[in-house]
């Protein structure tokens, strides 16, 4: 019997939920997903920068979204907020006692100073440093907590001068450790669901999930309007010569 070839045969495809995928992993819908359902993170963020609506706000239609919005609506939810210490750096020169005739410790004066850089999300579209797009609707959601620096500033520092003593024999040098901030969360988009009309087939609603991260320092308030500084601790540490 000859085979019957398949032509232009239409099959459609029922999406339940979306499932998330860390890092550069595909974004795809369950259970019954293809290779057209499938998504990368960056193309669900380039979907919600370009939704219909984003957390809630409806958006103009761009010039550059051309034939219209990529999908109906996305929304920025944050899943973990987290402190923790960050790592230790050595945040000053070294202050040696070394001098072979030495007998009594060395009084300095010590100015330290250690950075800690203040992160912007993971994708393009959020790190673009403007009052809107996601830029400002991701740094709306880290800036309502207590000690986050603006996203628009790239870094803070801690610093100060301290008077110390050198014991003989010892090279004396400053670490900070910067307290540091964590929140996570989720840009969800959404497609919703049209129903059949006389040139198309109805299309089920579509879900998408893309994780994103925001890390950046504690902020202490700085004195009479001055910067804010990094929260942290500082330590004297002593090594032979």
């Amino acid at each position: 019997m000859a085979k019957r070839r398949l032509r232009n045969r239409k099959v459609r495809y029922v999406a339940i939920g979306a499932a998330l995928a860390t890092g550069g992993a595909i974004v795809s819908l369950l259970p019954s997903a293809n290779a057209a359902d499938a998504k990368t993170p960056d193309q669900i963020i380039k979907m919600c920068e370009q939704s219909r609506k984003i957390n809630g706000e409806e958006q103009s239609l761009d010039s550059s979204f051309g034939d219209g919005f990529l999908s109906d609506n996305c929304d920025f939810v944050e899943t973990n907020f987290e402190t923790f210490d960050g790592p230790t750096e050595k945040a000053s020169i070294d202050f040696p006692n070394c001098e072979p005739n030495a007998t009594d410790p060395a009084k300095v004066s010590i100015t330290w100073s250690a950075t800690a850089a203040q992160g912007q999300g993971k994708y393009v579209s959020t790190q673009q440093g403007a009052a809107g797009g996601l830029f400002g609707f991701l740094s709306g959601s880290w800036s309502k907590h207590k000690g986050t620096l603006d996203m628009t500033v790239k870094s803070a520092t801690a610093g100060d001068t301290e008077a110390r003593d050198v014991p003989v024999g010892k090279v004396l040098h400053m670490e900070f450790t910067p307290k540091l901030q964590r929140m996570t969360g989720e840009w969800r988009v959404r497609i919703d669901a049209q129903e059949q009309t006389t040139t198309l087939p109805a299309s089920p609603e579509q879900n998408f999930v893309a994780p994103d991260v925001v890390e950046g320092p504690v902020i202490l308030p700085g004195a009479a309007g001055a910067p804010g500084v990094v929260d942290g601790t500082s330590k004297a540490v002593l090594e032979d010569c």
